[in-house]
């Protein structure tokens, strides 16, 4: 009666004795070899042949073989080679017992399949000897495999995890995507777009602008240091600081003795921004900020700019000018002081206040966008108007780029065309 085979469980677990499979078509050659493995302490089975071998090999799984070369009907080596491709959950060492000598012989032998070979009549401590070594490399192996499996079944966890944080994180995009309410809004002979495109699921890039009053509007863009979900959460709590939908809760605007609402000159507002998150925001994380504080009626504009890259205003004629002396980031430093400069829009001039994804943007050569790449792309699409603009805009920059954009793209287009009708 044949053993059970074993699953490819107990096979890659298994304990000694090891199973040797003595293949020989002499009757005491077995009876030899098997008296010399048994005191060995290993657990012998035997075939008469390579036919019945193969019938034995399908039912079990002998963790060694020792078979004679020439044997009546199939011999050893075409043995070697069928056993090498049946199917098992273990390696299988393969000895080859033969007379020869010739070393042509030998290597055609190993060139089969066999990993070792004895010469016949067999000497019992060379037996052993070969036996021992075959032994560490079957343990080697099922080692292997163990690490294997082990290693297997902890990707797939980590598989599913990944999975699970894919789809949190194609939700939390769109939630980011939704902070940002509106991408235009026309008011009247003025008129804003604006521009967000994260490098990954989310980013650190926050667009967006708010009323002051009547005639003045708040333009602010963020850009938070790294990538990723910590990013995305801090843009997340820094829109409720510049809300346009809870004006009460939004620290850019003061209300006034009379109840109408008034806005904190630019430069306050960021050092008022720099003390709250050193003071609210337990984090190594700090942003860049720019804002704008723009009259729908005359066209003024008094902004600050604190790390950001420089705004553009872009003349009706086509001239381009940056405005600003740079600035620190907010949440760097206590006590940072900002600076607020004014320029004047008129009708027909363009406003770009763009992040730093754009300007640090590299081509496949290596070379930055910079100021002077930045205002050829505007001069380029100078025909357009509103999300037309900005649409062309990164069309261009992800050529300049060869579609590697490695950073949150985000911009602010506020265009004058004149006066405010009707404005209080």
């Amino acid at each position: 009666m044949l053993p059970q085979r074993r699953s490819a469980q107990d096979a890659a677990t298994f304990r000694t004795p090891r199973r040797v499979l003595v293949v020989d078509d002499s009757r005491m050659q077995r009876r030899i070899l098997s008296a010399q493995l048994t005191r060995a302490g290993y657990e012998v089975i035997e075939a008469g042949s390579a036919e019945e071998a193969i019938a034995i090999c399908a039912e079990i799984e002998p963790d060694i073989v020792l078979s004679d070369w020439m044997m009546t009907g199939m011999t050893g080596i075409e043995f070697c080679r069928i056993f090498r491709g049946m199917d098992r959950s273990g390696y299988g060492y393969f000895v080859l017992l033969t007379s020869k000598n010739d070393k042509n012989d030998i290597s055609y032998g190993l060139e089969s399949g066999a990993d070792d070979y004895l010469p016949k009549p067999v000497n019992g401590m060379e037996l052993r000897a070969r036996l021992a070594a075959g032994e560490r490399i079957l343990t080697m192996e099922r080692e292997l495999q163990e690490k294997n499996r082990m290693l297997s079944s902890t990707l797939r966890e980590l598989q599913g995890l990944y999975d699970s944080v894919d789809r949190d994180l194609t939700e939390a995009c769109k939630l980011q995507q939704s902070l940002v309410k509106e991408r235009y809004r026309s008011f009247g002979s003025a008129q804003v777009s604006l521009m967000l495109h994260p490098s990954g699921h989310v980013g650190g890039d926050l667009v967006g602008f708010f009323p002051i009053n009547a005639r003045r509007l708040g333009l602010y863009g963020i850009d938070v240091s790294g990538h990723g979900i910590t990013s995305a959460l801090m843009t997340a709590r820094l829109s409720g600081y510049l809300s346009g939908s809870s004006p009460d809760q939004n620290i850019a605007l003061i209300q006034t003795e009379y109840g109408i609402y008034d806005a904190r000159d630019p430069a306050e507002l960021a050092a008022f921004l720099n003390a709250l998150v050193l003071q609210e925001m337990s984090t190594d994380s700090y942003f860049t900020l720019i804002y704008a504080d723009v009259d729908l009626v005359s066209g003024r504009v008094a902004l600050v700019q604190a790390g950001h890259p420089y705004p553009a205003v872009q003349r009706k004629s086509g001239e381009i000018e940056f405005l600003g002396t740079g600035g620190m980031p907010i949440g760097l430093i206590d006590d940072a002081e900002y600076e607020t400069i004014t320029t004047q829009l008129a009708p027909g001039d363009r406003l770009l206040l763009a992040s730093d994804g754009i300007t640090e943007a590299s081509s496949q050569h290596g070379l930055l966008l910079a100021e002077d790449g930045l205002a050829r792309i505007m001069r380029s699409c100078a025909s357009l108007r509103g999300p037309a603009f900005l649409d062309a805009f990164y069309a261009d920059l992800e050529k300049f780029t060869g579609g590697q954009l490695s950073d949150d793209v985000s911009a602010i287009l506020f265009e004058f065309d004149g006066a405010k009708q009707n404005a209080d």
